[in-house]
């Protein structure tokens, strides 16, 4: 067996299992992150629309890596915070501009990208579906695919628990 033979043997080796290993995570984040470019996970104001609570935990858990949900208050959207007051330095750079001076940008409709975007997160899904599929179809060590595959899902688990 030549050098360039055994090398490519080990890189699948680690493809594998390692590919198996991330695959729920995967799944979780491609899931997740699809349904977050809807912004199905908040409220947006004037809305009756309340995301389910499963929802807004797993995108939490996906954006900050915790299950604990802050809660904002009501007007926050309303009123920055205020900004501290001392005296003005001599060498301070002048005020920005309020957003108000600022020429408008061209309003561009973000459908098409979202769109996209949740297709891409379908297509790694499905990717990561059939990549496990694969790994069971074609490997001779169908107890280390299950022990890697349980592993990835129990690790992230305990994680989020400590």
């Amino acid at each position: 067996m030549s050098t360039s033979h055994k090398i490519l043997k080990i890189a699948r080796q680690i493809h594998l299992y390692l590919g198996v290993f991330i695959a729920p995570a995967l799944l979780f984040f491609a899931f997740t992150g699809g349904l977050q470019v809807f912004s199905l996970h908040e409220t947006t104001r004037g809305s009756d629309y309340k995301p389910p609570a499963w929802l807004v935990t797993m995108a939490q858990l996906h954006k900050k890596q915790t299950t604990a949900v802050r809660k904002r208050p009501a007007d926050a959207d309303n009123h920055p915070p205020a900004a501290p007051v001392s005296a003005p330095a001599a060498n301070a750079a002048p005020p920005m501009p309020a957003k108000t001076d600022m020429p408008h940008a061209e309003a561009r409709n973000p459908l098409p990208l979202k769109i996209f975007s949740a297709l891409v997160a379908l297509g790694l899904f499905i990717s990561t579906l059939l990549g496990i599929y694969m790994a069971y179809r074609y490997s001779r060590k169908p107890g280390l695919i299950t022990a890697l595959l349980l592993a990835g899902v129990v690790m992230p688990i305990v994680l989020t628990l400590i």
